[in-house]
């Protein structure tokens, strides 16, 4: 499960953020960070760590943390299910001499379908968590793109940039990086009103 998060994280919200405003060619302080070197007259743009923000994003932490106990749950049930049908299989094995020739075959037809069904469960569980797991990629790539259109409008910022490594930006000067100054402002919000928030 935690491996199909990175996995998912590594690819998710890799893409480059975008918020343009009717201020360009203007720039002005940007927060607590480094980002107060940035002299105006400079282009005003900024850039975040894509996988800073979303790995420490106390929001996206919880979910998921949720999904992990989620999937626990279904691998636990689905052990337990296995299990059962196992035990059922070790039976008829044992005990399978003594029926006719039509019980056998019924009994095995019985099997087969419990082992197929038993099979469409777990497809089903891991399409469950998958769509899980997409849906909380989704809107944690929204959340995160709503407050950056925000902050861009408060520090007069024409484009927030993503990096990722291997992304489409090479090389950023850290005095527009804005990556702890946005985690800080996400989960400030999110701390402010959790309810709200997981809307």
């Amino acid at each position: 499960m935690k491996r199909g998060l990175k996995l998912i994280g590594a690819l998710s919200l890799a893409t480059v953020l975008l918020y343009g405003c009717d201020n360009a060619g203007t720039s002005s302080s940007t927060g607590e960070s480094s980002t107060s070197e940035v002299r105006k007259g400079e282009l005003n743009i900024a850039f975040i760590h894509t996988d800073s923000v979303i790995n420490k994003y106390d929001y996206f932490k919880a979910k998921s943390e949720e999904l992990t106990e989620k999937g626990k749950k279904f691998e636990s049930d689905l052990q337990g299910r296995a299990t059962g049908f196992q035990q059922e299989v070790q039976n008829f094995q044992q005990t399978g001499g003594n029926m006719t020739v039509n019980q056998q075959r019924a009994k095995q037809e019985e099997l087969g379908k419990k082992e197929q069904n038993l099979m469409i469960y777990r497809d089903n569980l891991m399409q469950e968590l998958s769509a899980d797991e997409a849906a909380l990629y989704s809107e944690v790539y929204d959340k995160v793109q709503s407050y950056l259109k925000t902050y861009a409008e408060q520090n007069e910022l024409a484009m927030i940039l993503s990096y990722t490594r291997g992304g489409a930006v090479w090389y950023g000067n850290d005095a527009f990086d804005i990556t702890e100054t946005v985690i800080e402002g996400l989960n400030k919000e999110y701390t402010a009103n959790p309810v709200d928030t997981a809307k």
